[in-house]
């Protein structure tokens, strides 16, 4: 082989010296400059077509050696390339979606009755138990009512009791008995009847919660109907999330399907599960309405605060997972990698495999069909690379 190469670089120093002749009118039968000096602009033009196409000839010569030169001399240009293996793998994936959180127990609490706001006996921020006394209002001597309509209906009961023994005794009249008992039906009502309409002169909490908003100051007119609001409460633990979910998504999204909601505002992230689909698709966006739970364990979720919903619509045990930057596509819309098959431990033949795809998450795809596990895949210089073509390979896979 060394004298290949010996022989090789003699014809093409041999090649080179000739264009030199040629170029300068040596070996010609008419010099450059003869021609030049006697001005034949017809013989200049022939004479410069003639050298050109030997010059061609010369080119084209010297590249054939220079390839030959290459290719004995083990300095065959590749292109360089990374690989990576195709691998089987869980894949989860999580349709992204934005709303706001809500509370179903966040409500305006007004008065039942007309009078002065006699006392607040809470402040903006306070824990409150159901059923707690949150206020009072001036019942304008309805109390004192009540007492004297008690000791009328305790009279009343006394009598009636009395009259109840002697008439099971056989003494007395019945309709001293009927008219004992009716008298003592009527006080009784009478009392239940003014107790319910003393107890619209308090406020209590309607479920436990915060007070979040003290309306009506200590010593306010109030009365009930819209203007009167006394306080806001709100029931922060009892939080969720209500999104529209496209259509297309019906049949993947199901009741305890995994949920994930991140707090942009907060920087956080809560793990849960869909509580309730819709039954209803909206005609006006071809969306159903999917529920999600919040835990607010901290207090730090807010009603109205708006969110990143993440829903898991589909999940793959087996699945083909690629860099979305290998991925091309041909001029018929079909999607291809390029797979390397190993010449030796440095040097690949890549083929062009048409792929179909699946779902995406971010900048991983996932492929169905056109790959298997175990395929080396051509990663960097994807887009260089050629069907059939020889390439060089960077990387050791394992390294991957």
């Amino acid at each position: 082989m060394h004298d290949k190469l010996k022989m090789m670089k003699k014809i093409y120093i041999l090649l080179s010296a000739s264009i030199l002749l040629i170029s300068c009118g040596g070996g010609s039968d008419q010099s450059v400059e003869s021609l030049i000096a006697e001005g034949n602009l017809d013989a200049i033009r022939a004479k410069k077509s003639e050298i050109s196409e030997q010059q061609k000839i010369l080119n084209s010569k010297l590249q054939k050696l220079d390839s030959a030169i290459s290719t004995y001399a083990g300095n065959e240009r590749l292109d360089l390339v990374t690989i990576i293996t195709a691998e089987s793998q869980l894949f989860v994936h999580f349709l992204d979606l934005q709303g706001n959180v809500s509370t179903k127990q966040n409500v305006l609490i007004y008065p039942e009755m007309q009078g002065t706001l006699q006392r607040v006996y809470v402040k903006e921020g306070q824990k409150v138990s159901k059923g707690q006394l949150l206020a009072t209002i001036d019942d304008g001597g309805m109390s004192s009512q009540l007492a004297q309509l008690k000791t009328q209906a305790a009279l009343a009961k006394t009598t009636f009791e009395r009259q109840k023994r002697l008439w099971d005794q056989k003494i007395g009249s019945e309709i001293q008995y009927l008219q004992a008992k009716a008298n003592y039906e009527a006080s009784d009502n009478a009392v239940k009847q003014a107790e319910s309409q003393l107890g619209k002169s308090t406020i209590r909490a309607p479920f436990s919660g915060i007070i979040d908003d003290v309306i009506k100051d200590q010593g306010t007119v109030v009365s009930p109907g819209p203007g009167s609001e006394v306080f806001r409460i709100v029931n922060l633990s009892n939080m969720y999330i209500e999104v529209d979910v496209p259509e297309s998504f019906v049949g993947a999204l199901k009741e305890g399907s995994k949920a994930l909601v991140y707090f942009p505002v907060l920087g956080d992230t809560v793990t849960t599960s869909i509580r309730q689909t819709g039954n209803f698709i909206n005609p006006n966006n071809r969306a159903f309405t999917v529920e999600i739970p919040v835990p607010n364990n901290n207090g730090n979720i807010k009603p109205n605060l708006s969110a990143k919903v993440s829903l898991n619509d589909y999940t793959s045990e087996e699945a083909i997972l690629v860099p979305q930057g290998i991925i091309s596509e041909n001029a018929e819309g079909q999607q291809y990698v390029y797979v390397a098959e190993k010449t030796d431990d440095k040097k690949a033949l890549v083929s062009r495999r048409i792929i179909t795809t699946g779902k995406t998450q971010g900048s991983i795809v996932e492929v169905l069909s056109g790959i298997k596990v175990g395929d080396l895949l051509v990663k960097e210089g994807a887009r260089n690379v050629k069907d059939g073509q020889n390439v060089q390979i960077l990387n050791n896979t394992s390294d991957e």
